[in-house]
């Protein structure tokens, strides 16, 4: 594959000249430390809004002479297709991109979140969630209206703790009877014995984590054994990522992120949540809208100069 470069070798030699990039990549760590990475999942073709997403990760290692690393979050084995990962490579290769070798696909490393699931097990964070999603809503429902109930997060309705009011030897007899159930984390819990925590936003400064937002978020399920925020909390520690780029709709995800990190014993990095690239009617852009495929452009006869300027980038 001729995006992939050797760790160690500089990624700007082989880049367009042209593409200006934000001045805020050169404040925070010292340049020879910036880890960026761009993370697609391959359930579709690539749109101008991944575009302008990888040349933000591009730009920050560019700038600080750092490592550009591509990760493909496939694990939703449902909905992830090997074509869908095939056209990632060939896209972001004829965008001019280089990433380092191995790609890091996290179907490929399921091991690694069990490892980060058991720890937290044995700190007595996680419990068995038997509900399905009509028993919540109907739980939801029923207590509107009562005082101190929750309400919604960035997810949508909070989880109003249904399973985490059960006895544990309850809990265990449904286990030995082979119900389905999710792993959820039991915020409350996991707030006290972090603490209180910050993480740096390079566009907002200083951020107080309020991880609460979210309720007992899911970090497994029965058909996907881990949650994307344990995975990229687990991969971005592993691999060594000092900066996450990525769009404003992941601002939030960045609070139960930093939780993660602080129970799991990971290092924070910087993050860099930026803004979004949209439609001609302001609407967030989707795998669904096949007419601005970065593969439906280059059919259409655009160069991947004129791609790039499209996402935002240019002289």
């Amino acid at each position: 594959m001729r995006g992939v470069v050797e760790a160690g070798r500089d990624p700007c030699r082989t880049f367009a000249d042209h593409v200006v990039y934000p001045t805020i990549f050169q404040h925070g760590p010292h340049p020879m430390t910036v880890v960026t990475r761009f993370a697609p999942s391959p359930t579709g073709l690539l749109h101008l809004g991944h575009v302008h997403a990888a040349l933000v990760a591009w730009g920050a290692a560019r700038i600080g002479g750092g490592r550009f690393l591509l990760r493909i979050e496939d694990i939703d084995l449902g909905r992830c297709k090997p074509e869908f990962e095939e056209a990632i490579y060939r896209d972001l290769e004829w965008l001019g991109l280089e990433w380092e070798s191995p790609v890091r696909r996290q179907s490929d490393h399921f091991d690694d979140y069990a490892e980060a699931l058991g720890r937290l097990a044995d700190m007595s964070l996680l419990y068995p969630c038997f509900c399905t999603r009509a028993e919540i809503r109907a739980e939801i429902e029923r207590s509107a209206g009562a005082p101190h109930q929750p309400g919604d997060g960035p997810e949508g309705p909070i989880y109003p703790g249904i399973c985490r009011r059960l006895e544990p030897a309850e809990r265990q007899r449904r286990i030995d009877r082979g119900e389905p159930h999710a792993l959820r984390l039991d915020v409350v819990r996991a707030r006290r014995l972090a603490g209180d925590l910050t993480w740096t936003d390079r566009l907002r400064g200083e951020q107080v984590a309020t991880p609460e937002i979210f309720g007992d978020v899911v970090l497994a399920r029965k058909d996907v054994p881990t949650s994307y925020h344990l995975a990229v909390t687990v991969d971005d520690a592993l691999q060594g990522v000092t900066l996450v780029t990525r769009g404003d709709d992941l601002l939030f995800a960045s609070h139960i992120h930093r939780l993660l990190q602080a129970l799991l014993g990971m290092a924070t990095p910087d993050y860099h949540h930026h803004e979004l690239i949209t439609d001609p009617e302001g609407n967030r852009l989707s795998k669904r809208d096949k007419s601005i495929t970065i593969d439906a452009l280059r059919a259409a006869g655009k160069s991947a100069g004129e791609v790039i300027g499209m996402a935002g980038f240019g002289e």
